[in-house]
């Protein structure tokens, strides 16, 4: 099997999250790919190949080296976004890409170009595989998925290249926030790792967001409509004025980039004696969430003092932190990667992330774990696309890091 080949096996699987539901995984049809992904891996001669009851592939290939090298995972999701469909994906090759634009043939409004898309305009005369116009493509992280797999073909099959043991990871409901919930690290065991759900070529990602979550809920006083005079406070009346005063040109999505940090609303519910909304709180610096919370919370103290009888509970709860504030302190786990990228000729660039992958919480439980890019672009949207030289490349970086680590041992 190609890359090529593997991918379109791959996205052609719905594994779409469900944020809705209780269960791990989220949708039991993310085991679908995980089968898959066992069954190619036993098929390369890896013995120890499994799926566990939540939805987890672990495998591993064993050391080649009388070397004392630590043990590195490489790990990628299964899930794909719910921000789009990802059932009946038809993914298309456009091979040799001349820079027209892609006009997707099940919906011809969406069309990728290199305005839409700046990225592309490095693409031109690539391979790009893109969706049908329906879907996402699911690049994000199935492009994470085929460099693993093969890299594993490539690393069983020539068995001179030398290397430590190897652990791959593929988890469910990353998109979700819960992709490390139910990992068994003892079972892992591994000492570094590197997740595979970067965009650009050669971008190696050591920092993230540090997110919290806030949830305000708030309780009206109800009456009969009829009779509600200077009795009734409508609790949805409460939280549309808070969301309005809000700030309109600072500190939320639409207004901030780079290291600006920011809140945002992503649920809202309620009627007249109760609303309630949940917001995500970001920032690189770990100490400004709490500052951001305050702040929130103070708006909405005032916003609901003109409110006589309405009241308000809040709660906070961590999401995930700053990968940077494990990783500063040994700072090769990332160097290394930087080393192979450009021993297989690619420019390597560190960059930040302004959201947060698996690795931000397996930093923080015993496995420090920047991010590597995959050419996954365009992601949670139609306009999703991926290089094949771009995959390719991730392939040759994996295979020349572990022998770095190997040779650094």
């Amino acid at each position: 099997m190609t890359i090529t080949d593997r991918f379109f096996k791959y996205v052609q699987i719905d594994t779409e999250a469900d944020p809705n539901s209780d269960t791990t995984p989220s949708s039991i049809k993310q085991k679908d790919l995980g089968k898959v992904l066992v069954q190619e891996l036993l098929d390369l001669g890896i013995s120890d190949a499994e799926i566990d009851e939540w939805g987890y592939v672990y495998a591993t290939i064993p050391s080649n080296t009388d070397k004392n090298v630590p043990t590195i995972c490489f790990c990628s999701h299964l899930d794909t976004a719910p921000d789009c469909s990802g059932k009946n994906v038809k993914p298309i090759l456009h091979e040799k890409w001349d820079g027209s634009p892609m006009i997707l043939p099940d919906d011809n409004s969406v069309v990728i170009t290199t305005e839409s898309q700046k990225y592309l305009k490095d693409k031109i005369g690539d391979d790009i595989i893109t969706a049908s116009g329906l879907t996402l493509l699911g690049a994000d992280d199935k492009a994470g998925i085929a460099i693993i797999m093969d890299f594993a073909q490539y690393i069983t099959t020539n068995t001179e290249i030398v290397h430590g043991t190897i652990r791959i990871l593929f988890t469910p409901d990353e998109e979700i926030g819960r992709g490390v919930d139910k990992v068994d690290m003892k079972k892992l065991n591994a000492d570094y790792g590197y997740t595979l759900d970067g965009g650009e070529l050669g971008s190696i990602e050591d920092e993230t967001f540090s997110a919290d979550s806030m949830t305000f809920n708030i309780t009206g006083v109800s009456a009969h409509p009829g009779y509600a005079k200077g009795k009734m406070v409508h609790a949805s009346k409460v939280l549309a004025e808070f969301i309005n005063d809000l700030p309109k040109d600072s500190w939320c999505p639409e207004a901030s980039s780079g290291r600006e940090g920011f809140v945002h609303c992503v649920a809202m519910s309620g009627g007249l004696e109760e609303a309630s909304a949940t917001f995500i709180i970001r920032d690189h610096d770990t100490s400004k969430l709490a500052e951001y919370e305050n702040r929130l919370e103070n708006i909405l103290k005032n916003t609901i003092s003109n409110y006589a009888g309405a009241t308000y509970t809040s709660k906070v709860s961590e999401q995930y932190r700053n990968m940077k504030e494990i990783l500063k302190d040994i700072p090769f786990v990332t160097d290394y990667v930087v080393e192979a990228m450009e021993n297989v000729g690619v420019k390597a660039h560190r960059t930040i992330i302004r959201g947060g992958t698996d690795g931000s919480r397996l930093s923080f439980i015993g496995l420090p774990c920047p991010n590597i890019f995959t050419g996954e672009m365009g992601i949670h949207s139609k306009q999703e696309y991926v290089s094949v030289q771009d995959m390719e490349k991730g392939v040759k970086t994996l295979v020349e890091l572990v022998q770095i680590w190997e040779r650094r041992a």
